[in-house]
């Protein structure tokens, strides 16, 4: 076993259970700089010790020998949306009615942690983010913990309220956003202790909206980058995903990162601003074979694992170790039945970590995080719409697919 990801178990489990490296060491009558070598990775406990540490932490003795991973971990931003239905949008210096007011949860944590726990309920997963110390931030936290998600790693800012959107909604279905950044600016790195995550796969997003993760690092490129390299040599899985932007640099944010990546999702328009290979031509006819080139690029740039690209017509999958290229459409979802697509990006990347956390192929992956992001249309919030795993796989025999 890799000392670094036993050291960094050790380490999980000493601060779970409210020790100091002393203590610890007390308890096995050793010293304290025995304890800090394994957990930095410089040595193993002798194999008698292995019972002792079992019974302390209160695991078994084989997975602190394996190492084993579990659950997925969800990073970034973590916000409250504000929808507000108005009859119209005003003029400068002239007034709106709001009819209706509602409240969801909203950003990559809370949509896609929620949404895998829909899917799997028995699915281990947590969330690190920010919060502000107030009612918005309150409310986001005891949503995701009514599914079962592990919000205790989640830090509160002490001057900076929980972020959030002001969602203007009007008779068209047309909508407007406001956006406070709060907290969500502040989150970084120094709010996260990698060693006491004990997941499988960290997914972070999003990228273009995540300030301090966004900065620039002279070694790394940006503090995303450096940040998602120590992850990995925790032992973890890393998963990115990016924010729309229209002004932002994305070659300078994203590139950097993707040496590090073990997946990125995204789609169509955030992945053309890496390569500039538009993926629609003047007619708006999709541009396949640009998509996949674009895919091949953040392959050449270090993307280890696969690639996923999804848009409104179809799902993507680039395998960088076989070169496969998947294409799956999108399910034929009648219009009469959608009432809204807030979300839908995060619930396809809640549909393709679950298939990859679960080994599918890359085809099964699209097909199923397809119908993820297709179930989340009936409803208008962000996570109403998710379903069970078996209701997500009946929706292709009901619906049917598209033709490309």
């Amino acid at each position: 076993m890799d000392p670094k990801i036993l050291g960094g178990i050790i380490a999980q489990l000493r601060k779970k259970s409210g020790f100091t490296q002393a203590e610890l060491a007390e308890k096995l009558s050793i010293s304290d700089k025995t304890v800090s070598r394994w957990e930095n990775g410089l040595g193993y406990p002798e194999i008698t010790q292995f019972p002792a540490l079992s019974k302390i932490f209160g695991v078994t003795v084989d997975y602190l020998m394996t190492g084993e991973r579990k659950g997925i971990t969800i990073a970034g931003n973590i916000l409250t949306d504000i929808v507000k239905n108005v009859d119209c949008y005003p003029n400068i210096g002239m007034l709106a009615n709001i009819s209706e007011i509602k409240r969801g949860v909203g950003g990559c944590a809370p949509n896609t942690s929620i949404d895998i726990a829909k899917i799997d309920r028995s699915l281990p997963l947590s969330v690190l983010g920010k919060i502000g110390d107030d009612e918005y931030g309150r409310y986001v936290v005891s949503q995701m913990s009514q599914h079962g998600i592990n919000c205790d790693m989640i830090t509160v800012s002490a001057d900076k309220p929980t972020s959030f959107s002001d969602v203007m909604s009007m008779p068209s279905g047309e909508r407007t956003f406001f956006h406070a950044r709060g907290a969500n600016a502040e989150f970084s790195p120094d709010d996260i202790d990698i060693s006491a995550i004990s997941s499988q796969i960290l997914h972070i997003g999003y990228i273009l909206l995540l300030d301090s993760f966004d900065k620039s690092d002279d070694e790394y490129g940006t503090v995303m980058a450096r940040f998602l390299h120590n992850v990995q040599q925790a032992g973890i899985k890393t998963s990115v995903d990016v924010v729309s932007d229209a002004t932002a640099d994305y070659k300078a944010k994203i590139i950097p990162a993707l040496k590090y990546c073990n997946y990125i999702i995204l789609n169509e328009v955030e992945s053309s601003m890496i390569s500039d290979l538009a993926p629609y031509d003047e007619e708006g006819n999709l541009l396949i074979d640009n998509i996949r080139k674009t895919m091949e690029l953040m392959a050449d740039y270090g993307v280890k694992d696969k690639i996923v690209v999804h848009c409104k017509q179809a799902g993507f999958c680039y395998d960088v170790a076989t070169g496969n290229f998947t294409v799956v459409a999108s399910l034929k979802i009648p219009g009469n039945e959608i009432k809204g697509s807030v979300g839908a990006g995060d619930a396809f990347c809640a549909g393709t970590l679950y298939s990859i956390y679960n080994n599918f192929t890359d085809e099964h992956t699209l097909e199923f995080a397809s119908a993820a992001a297709a179930s989340n249309l009936f409803a208008e919030n962000s996570t109403d719409g998710m379903l069970t795993r078996k209701e997500i796989e009946k929706l292709e025999e009901k619906y049917g697919r598209i033709k490309l």
